[in-house]
């Protein structure tokens, strides 16, 4: 099964040029808290709990086996010796290479192709054209269904929704004549409750990230 943030990563992807549809500043955000959800959803992190040493607010890490992923793994491990961290904190610390990684595997999956490339003749590009749409596709169909024929979402696909809204970037990947009622149902689904704390706490963890991306950004233009 891929993960949920590469299954992100394919739809922010456009299929046909094959560039990124988001600059990579918040596209890195998105992807380092899309692991850190697929973490939460899998118990692997949750807040401090009462009695804990741990500071509240804070993820604390969970005593467990290695869960079988490299890319998750690799993110249990800075967790651990960053634990315990803030949710803001953990989206940072996942953050290096995440993309990088990211991109590798969905080239190795067979999903895209690497293209290289340049620009007026001169700076080098790299872009990702789609090569097999078959889970993508699946993917905007569950989508979709979800947010423009009233389906109740699976906690995987809520997940998905929450990233999107986070990044300002459903009506990229769903298309429809009505925008507005497109992104208060998304809204909707990303405030509603679909999953427990811990996973709140990463969602909220990503929109706080790239407010601050944005905030940082428009302040040294």
């Amino acid at each position: 099964m891929t993960l949920i943030a590469e299954d992100l990563l394919l739809l922010l992807i456009d299929d046909v040029s094959g560039r990124l549809m988001l600059d990579r500043t918040r596209l890195d955000r998105v992807l380092a808290g899309a692991v850190l959800i697929e973490l939460a959803l899998g118990g692997r992190i949750s807040p401090a709990r009462p009695g804990e040493s741990a500071r509240a607010g804070t993820l604390v890490v969970r005593p467990a086996g290695p869960t079988g992923d490299a890319v998750l793994d690799a993110a249990l491990t800075r967790l651990r010796s960053a634990a315990p961290t803030t949710p803001a904190r953990a989206v940072e610390k996942l953050v290096k290479g995440i993309r990088e990684t990211l991109l590798g595997r969905v080239v190795e999956a067979g999903f895209v192709r690497e293209q290289h490339g340049t620009a007026l003749g001169v700076f080098p590009t790299t872009r990702w054209p789609a090569i097999d749409l078959r889970h993508e596709a699946a993917l905007r169909g569950e989508l979709s269904a979800v947010l423009l024929q009233g389906q109740a979402p699976q906690r995987r696909s809520a997940a998905l929704i929450s990233l999107l809204v986070a990044v300002d970037a459903v009506p990229k990947v769903v298309a429809t004549t009505d925008r507005r009622a497109l992104v208060r149902r998304a809204k909707q689904i990303a405030d509603g409750d679909w999953a427990g704390d811990a996973v709140r706490k990463a969602v909220d963890a990503v929109n706080a990230a790239v407010i601050a991306v944005m905030v940082a950004t428009t302040a040294s233009t």
